[in-house]
């Protein structure tokens, strides 16, 4: 296991902080070094120059008096071609000549460090003009030192020690008021998963705490709370299937178990008519079981979607229906969608058949656009629906006196796997006014374009 994937996020951000710090102000500081050497260096040259200077401007005979100088430049000797010190100022007189370096004639002013045992000195060699040589020294030729003893910030490596405890300390600094800062900031973080945290299966109505704002942290909460309310949904959903389907199975499974009781212990009870009728009691079973599968598929499975003629699919599924029932049709041209082929199919049966079953005479299908949405109405000249149960009809296993009339069989799940179809295609299905009958809406966006 490597050694991020054992830190923290706080101390992986601290140390990476700590670090690029470091090595910014590591860089800084070698610059902020070099500039303040060069830019010593420069001055105390400048200042020797222009003393060396100023002393072969003053002299007005061969063995000059000693120059007056300052604490910025406290060594200056004259030398003549023999190397012999010719005039000094006080701190100079007593010691050998500062350099033994003699500038070229081409070249008459040069720069230099030199260093002995005991110490460095930074000094300037200015050999005077030919006509002052002449003037002078009678063509003699002569060399001004000029210098001081090398500063202790060249000398010695205090200014490097102070610019890299200074990186140090704001490295540090850095490090620690990131530490400080991410702490803050995951603050949130951690009180969001101490609450999922304390979420179960069997209690999901907890929600994390949401920051204000719209950053990534208030993001993640609001998403985490729209998670948990639709697992909280899915599976109130599965509770409520669950309860529905045990209470549907529960009577033909009763009564499925007393018909076999009765030919176990009734020898006049026709052993074919017993199994016939479990048979047929069996086949209940297995149509709501099937069902609800869909309806679980429905809900829960990805879903792959293309673009659908709804037009031609309508008319496809009414040539299919039972022509007991006339079936009329209005329908304009190529109204598309966008959805799963075979789902929709399975929604306009739905209505077809249940429009049919209750019809008395016909069945009307309109197929249009309407405002950006594809809208299929089903409508049967039968009773109808009263409105206080237009909403009930789409419940799972709801079914009106009407409807078990006609159908005993039926599973009453239909139209809600209908809706459910309709919900998943960002559509709705619902029962609408009509003058005569129940009149069924099925809309569904417009396929783009």
């Amino acid at each position: 296991m490597s050694l991020p994937s054992r830190l923290s996020v706080q101390a992986i951000l601290t140390l990476a902080t700590g670090l690029l710090s470091l090595i910014a102000l590591s860089v800084i500081g070698i610059a902020a070094d070099l500039m303040i050497r060069v830019e010593v260096e420069q001055r105390i040259f400048e200042n020797t120059e222009r003393a060396a200077v100023d002393w072969i401007g003053a002299m007005n005979q061969a063995r000059p008096p000693p120059p007056v100088t300052t604490s910025d430049v406290s060594l200056i000797q004259l030398i003549d071609s023999s190397g012999r010190v010719v005039s000094a100022n006080r701190a100079a007189a007593g010691r050998p000549r500062l350099s033994e370096f003699w500038p070229p004639s081409d070249d008459r002013i040069e720069h230099r460090t030199e260093c002995s045992a005991a110490q460095c000195v930074m000094l300037t060699a200015v050999r005077p003009s030919p006509q002052e040589e002449q003037l002078l020294w009678g063509g003699e030729s002569h060399i001004v030192y000029a210098g001081r003893r090398q500063p202790t910030i060249l000398a010695t490596h205090a200014l490097e020690l102070v610019l890299g405890g200074g990186a140090l300390i704001g490295s540090a600094i850095l490090a620690g008021a990131t530490w400080i800062l991410v702490r803050q900031a995951l603050r949130p973080v951690e009180a969001i998963r101490r609450r999922i945290a304390q979420v179960t299966v069997t209690d999901l109505s907890l929600r994390v705490p949401q920051p204000p704002g719209r950053d990534a942290i208030a993001r993640l909460a609001r998403t985490a709370n729209e998670t948990l309310s639709r697992l909280q949904e899915a599976v109130d959903h599965q509770r409520h299937f669950a309860s529905m389907v045990s209470h549907e199975l529960r009577t033909p499974l009763t009564g499925l178990r007393t018909q076999l009781e009765e030919a176990l212990l009734y020898s006049d009870v026709d052993p074919r008519v017993a199994v016939e009728d479990s048979l047929s009691t069996l086949d209940r079973c297995q149509l709501i079981i099937d069902e609800m599968l869909a309806l679980t598929r429905v809900r829960t499975s990805p879903h792959k979607h293309e673009q659908v003629d709804l037009t031609a699919l309508v008319r496809q599924e009414v040539a299919r229906q039972d022509t007991t029932v006339p079936v009329r049709i209005q329908a304009e041209e190529d109204v598309e969608v966008y959805g799963n082929p075979v789902q929709l199919t399975e929604v306009l049966m739905n209505l077809l058949l249940n429009a049919q079953r209750h019809a008395r005479t016909c069945v009307e299908v309109r197929v249009a656009r309407l405002g950006g949405q594809a809208m299929v109405s089903v409508v049967d000249d039968g009773a109808g629906i009263l409105p206080a149960d237009r909403e009930q009809v789409f419940a799972p296993f709801v079914r009106l006196a009407e409807g078990r009339r006609r159908d005993p069989q039926g599973s009453g799940l239909g139209l809600a796997i209908s809706r459910a179809i309709a919900q998943v295609h960002q559509g709705t299905l619902t029962v609408e006014d009509s003058p005569q009958g129940a009149k069924f809406v099925l809309s569904l966006p417009l396929a783009p374009g």
